[in-house]
């Protein structure tokens, strides 16, 4: 089954242009498929966010394996001030997640803590409404975690900071977004807005 890692890297001002290269050349030695590079814009700034798609959970516990061990994880040891790495398995009725190809610039990462028993029915009205959503501006991938605390994360493309307000604006007002019965199960929120990197597959 596919499996997902969100990788979060902090790392020391302007790190982004000259860590970049090193993070696609870190991926191409290991196991898995790169889907972006992502440099942070709004939220939290100084992080690069890495997407990666596996086959199952043996390719990704070896990733994980490979860069809890090394001494420069991603390549980047010269620059990191923190690392987190989050495992997810896809929404099972969610579109192919693009391997490449220019959905952006601007990718909005969303993630919500889920309130117990709460993944079945936000998955229940994601499948209903998604159709109608998608053909508003193109959802990268939505995922639920595998560790930590009981949680979900969608990515959503959008050709512009102020595409991303109508967009969001006219899903609200049309009633297609947020699925309904949906943020009955969301607790806690955070959202980064974040822009492709020179290697980032998905621009």
């Amino acid at each position: 089954m596919q499996r997902f890692e969100l990788a979060f890297l902090s790392t020391t001002i302007g790190a982004a242009p000259k860590a970049a290269p090193a993070i696609e050349a870190w991926a191409r030695e290991g196991k898995g498929r790169l889907h972006a590079v992502w440099a942070s814009e709004i939220g939290l700034l100084n992080q690069i966010l890495v997407l990666r798609s596996f086959a199952g959970d043996a390719d990704l516990a070896a990733e994980r394996a490979r860069a809890i061990a090394s001494a420069s994880p991603f390549g980047c040891g010269e620059w990191l001030t923190g690392l987190s790495m989050d495992s997810y398995a896809p929404f099972p009725f969610i579109p192919p997640v693009p391997t490449e190809g220019a959905l952006g610039p601007v990718y909005e990462v969303r993630s919500y803590i889920l309130k117990t028993g709460g993944l079945a029915p936000t998955m229940a009205a994601w499948e209903n409404q998604l159709p109608a959503r998608v053909q508003v501006s193109p959802l990268v991938v939505a995922m639920h975690a595998l560790d930590g605390p009981p949680r979900f994360t969608h990515i959503w493309a959008y050709p512009s900071l102020n595409d991303r307000l109508a967009i969001r604006a006219d899903t609200v007002a049309r009633g297609i977004w947020p699925p309904k019965g949906g943020p009955d199960w969301l607790g806690e929120m955070r959202s980064t807005i974040c822009l492709p990197t020179a290697v980032s597959p998905l621009k």
